[in-house]
């Protein structure tokens, strides 16, 4: 009977053998789709701890050919496995410490030292090896080096190396083969496995690196460079959110060259290919908002405040590899921005005040009360703070309030409106000053004001709250017809604006006038807006319990504070016509139907816009009086 000796396994299979089940182990567990992030992310960290383990045993030999595709299998393993997890160091001293060796076996031969500048050591490295047994090895580690170039945004350092970079793909093809022999050589339990096929490695850094560059192009203003390579990453085989967002990126370039039609096509590219790709959208609805297709903007905006609102929404399905995940190498600010997108409270916001400027009123109330709604509870979807760079931020909570008042008001609902200024009278009135000075800034366009002390700023905005709410309840009032409480707000309004003076440089304070106001949108000019239209509002009140020289008065004012102020002029005209002073009459009419169209009426907040209730004067009616008054002067 024959006896079978046992032959112990060399240091080099064992090693190998722990290799190759780690790599299994990854992939039955790690690598599988079903898996969740989080469970994926635990298992990454401890494959990648026993693959360092396992590195560090075997350079604790010195370096010898026989064991360097060993050796260099298992870094490009645990080097991957720490790209994986952002730990872009550990990789980085993990490749210089295998490439030292690499060179120390080179020089053995007698080869000359190689530089160390990173793009020279590298062509100098795969020269110098020639076609050695573990020169493929070596390019694996090249497609890691890639990878944490591209993660720490060293685009620069690819772009000198980008040829040699690109023609990996096919040189390693080379080695693999088609698909079934490289399947067949994982399964060979004496040759040590890769825990990610290097091909696949080279398909997403390839596509990774031309939509970095593209996005890095595009902020330099170099949108036909940018696109060009583009076009080349969405021809190549990626998962579909990167294609994604190479039609994106395309579409911000094509807006940039003033294509605006040609953009959207790309964003519906995006969409088409990956319908989490929101960034897409969002950019979709800032062309229909520059092409003036309200409709559609509107229906953009719902879908995209639906889809943030989805649990996923706040971290988007970035498909990849199970191990490397794009976003990993996807990390440069100016992307970022790119890809980046307003919260769900921003977005939900403008969409409800789009509905009220453009007459879905009922639809803008509810969105409105909505967001107050979610403001007040534990669950935001959001912050503000994360809105994007170039989007205003979600305005502070009295203004939307405000803005809810106003818009409960053009619903015809002015009994809310009084309750919601309400709420903000009762938070800011006793923090009022008595008195707040503005004074000039030291350049004239650095800004447009400075409050004198450290709390004028905050005080400054509650004043103006208090005012508009006192404004927003007595535009409810003038809706109901009760004139006596109409004048009562409009009052309050108008004397808590007087508080504010403005101080020229070598001049006492003073009321600030209309002369005196700046870009729209400034505390001051809100101030004489709010004062234009309480003022009016007092006017019309006044005109209408037959006080006319109190109106005239009013509304006089009004025209000083606000001259483009339709409803102050059309009412001033019909005092005067009630005075009898009807050439007048019909001067000021005509003045006032001259006044230029604003130029964006959504650029002023909905509390500052002229009350669409309460009296109201028909135009056609007007001229009709004004062409009798003609025809009475020529007869």
């Amino acid at each position: 009977m024959s006896i079978k000796t046992y032959q112990p396994l060399s240091l080099c299979d064992r090693w190998t053998q722990e290799n190759n089940e780690l790599v299994n182990k990854w992939k039955q567990e790690g690598g599988a789709e079903a898996v969740s992030h989080n469970h994926n992310q635990t298992h990454l960290r401890w494959c990648s701890s026993e693959f360092h383990k396992l590195s560090r045993k075997i350079q604790g030999i010195p370096p010898l050919v026989d064991h360097a595709q060993l050796e260099l299998t298992v870094v490009y393993n645990a080097c991957l496995c720490s790209v994986a997890l952002s730990q872009f160091s550990e990789a980085d001293l993990l490749l210089s410490q295998a490439t030292e060796r690499v060179v120390t076996v080179i020089q053995m031969t007698g080869d000359d030292p190689i530089s160390s500048d990173p793009p020279a050591f590298w062509k100098t490295l795969l020269k110098s090896m020639g076609n050695t047994t573990f020169t493929s090895s070596v390019q694996h580690l090249l497609c890691l080096q890639w990878a944490v170039w591209l993660a720490k945004c060293q685009l620069k350092t690819i772009q000198e190396f980008q040829d040699e970079l690109f023609s990996l793909f096919e040189t390693l093809s080379t080695e693999f083969g088609d698909d079934e022999r490289s399947s067949e050589r994982g399964k060979s339990s004496d040759i040590p496995m890769l825990v990610m096929d290097p091909r696949r490695l080279i398909e997403l850094l390839q596509t990774c690196t031309f939509i970095a560059q593209g996005a890095e192009r595009l902020s330099e203003g170099q949108s036909s460079e940018a696109l060009s390579g583009l076009q080349k990453a969405s021809s190549l085989s990626a998962p579909r959110t990167l294609l994604a967002y190479t039609h994106h990126l395309s579409g911000l370039c094509l807006a940039s060259m003033s294509c605006p039609q040609m953009a959207l096509q790309c964003y519906r590219m995006a969409l088409e290919t990956d319908s989490w790709c929101v960034c897409a959208l969002y950019q979709s609805i800032l062309i229909y908002r520059e092409l003036e297709n309200t409709q559609a903007e509107i229906q953009a905006l719902r879908l995209l405040h639906s889809t943030l609102l989805l649990p996923s929404a706040t971290e988007p399905p970035l498909a990849g590899t199970p191990l490397l995940s794009p976003s990993v190498l996807l990390c440069s600010q100016s992307l970022n921005r790119m890809l980046s997108v307003p919260s769900a409270l921003s977005v939900l916001h403008s969409l409800a005040q789009k509905c009220v400027l453009h007459g879905r009123v009922s639809e803008g109330v509810e969105y409105y009360l909505d967001l107050l709604a979610a403001l007040h509870s534990d669950d935001q979807h959001g912050s503000p703070s994360q809105v994007h760079a170039k989007d205003p931020p979600l305005p502070r909570l009295p203004e939307l309030y405000l803005e809810a008042g106003a818009a409960l008001l053009t619903a015809r609902r002015p009994a809310d409106c009084v309750a919601l200024c309400d709420e903000v009278i009762g938070t800011t009135l006793e923090l009022l000053p008595e008195k707040l000075v503005l004074e000039e800034p030291e350049e004239k366009f650095e800004v447009e004001t400075r409050t004198v002390g450290a709390e004028g700023e905050d005080r400054m905005k509650m004043l103006l709250w208090t005012g508009a709410a006192y404004l927003l309840q007595g535009h409810c009032h003038t809706h109901l017809r009760d004139w006596k409480q109409a004048v009562t707000h409009y009052t309050r309004c108008i004397n808590l604006l007087v508080k504010v003076h403005f101080k020229k440089k070598g001049f006492q304070p003073q009321i600030p006038s209309a002369d005196m106001v700046g870009k729209q949108g400034t505390d001051l000019c809100i101030l004489q807006r709010l004062k234009g239209l309480s003022l009016a509002g007092r006017g019309i009140s006044f005109s209408q319990t037959g006080q006319l020289r109190e109106a005239l008065r009013d509304l006089h004012l009004s025209l000083q504070a606000v001259p483009d102020c339709v409803g102050a002029g059309l009412w001033c005209g019909e005092v005067l016509w009630r005075l009898g002073r009807r050439q007048e009459a019909a001067a000021c009419w005509e003045k006032t139907w001259s006044f230029p169209a604003q130029s964006s009426v959504e650029s002023l907040r909905l509390y500052l816009q002229e009350p669409q209730s309460g009296p109201l004067l028909d135009s056609t009616e007007l001229r009709h009086r004004i062409h009798e008054l003609g025809s009475t002067l020529s007869a």
